[in-house]
């Protein structure tokens, strides 16, 4: 169940723009994807190409959450939080190079043509303090900058300032619209409501059921609500041009076995 690229153009509809776009090379990032997924080759030599290999963050991490009291965050999906690459032993590295700690994504999407996918972040990756264009920075700087695809010696000479973290925000919105939340707990007749609870099992069962067999983490707050998702993956090829493989999720969920509630959004 790759994302390839005839899946997410499909998905993604005629204004979706290509990160590669942003790149002068025509070939793409040139990695292909028929090496060996992320983490998945225990033999891979030190001196791998970590341009076309994930390394050693090549546990990918799609985290959406279910806010309740964000104004604007839409009734009917889960948001974004970010894509993380954690290493294969489940451990992480934040904050890998401030030199790349870019200011004003909005502007530097904007600027680069990708106008599509920063209207989609206004929508569905939302700050919970009101200051979405803070938290697109911390995401990038905290760990858009330790993707090794993503290094900037892996870019062409003449691409433009902050190229690979306008891939980066295309890659998340990319990924996170193959992965419809919302719409597989509705399929399952499972709905926000304020009254009904559920089972750990009877909720992971729909999202296994409709993401193709496929197990998330699901946590939740004290108070046994619902709040996000973790969706793995592992990569073949780089960040910007590659296939996401999903995993079953390596860690346990932190919601309880039962009286788990899924509460409409209130703003």
């Amino acid at each position: 169940m790759s994302v390839s690229s005839l899946v997410l153009s499909s998905l993604l509809g005629a204004s979706y723009i290509n990160p590669m776009n942003f790149f002068q090379s025509p070939g793409g990032s040139g990695c292909g994807t028929s090496g060996p997924a992320s983490c998945q080759n225990t033999n891979m030599p030190p001196a791998a190409n970590t341009c076309c290999f994930e390394s050693p963050g090549g546990l990918i991490m799609q985290t959406q959450v279910w806010d309740t009291d964000v104004a604007g965050s839409p009734a009917d999906s889960w948001t974004i939080h970010g894509l993380w690459p954690d290493n294969c032993d489940g451990t992480y590295i934040e904050n890998c190079d401030p030199s790349r700690d870019y200011k004003n994504i909005a502007e530097l999407l904007e600027s680069q043509g990708a106008s599509s996918t920063l209207e989609f972040m206004q929508q569905y990756w939302l700050n919970n303090h009101g200051n979405n264009e803070r938290f697109w920075e911390h995401e990038w700087a905290t760990h858009g900058t330790c993707y090794s695809t993503l290094d900037v010696n892996c870019l062409p000479s003449d691409s433009p300032t902050g190229a690979e973290a306008v891939a980066y925000f295309e890659t998340v919105v990319k990924v996170f619209k193959t992965l419809p939340t919302y719409d597989w707990l509705a399929e399952a007749g499972i709905t926000p409501s304020s009254s009904e609870t559920h089972t750990l099992s009877s909720l992971l069962s729909a999202l296994e059921t409709a993401s193709g067999g496929y197990t998330p983490a699901l946590a939740c707050s004290r108070s046994h609500t619902l709040s996000s998702i973790s969706w793995y993956f592992n990569l073949k090829g780089s960040v910007i041009d590659g296939d996401f493989v999903p995993i079953n999720t390596p860690k346990q969920s932190s919601c309880p076995l039962r009286g788990i509630k899924y509460l409409p959004k209130e703003g």
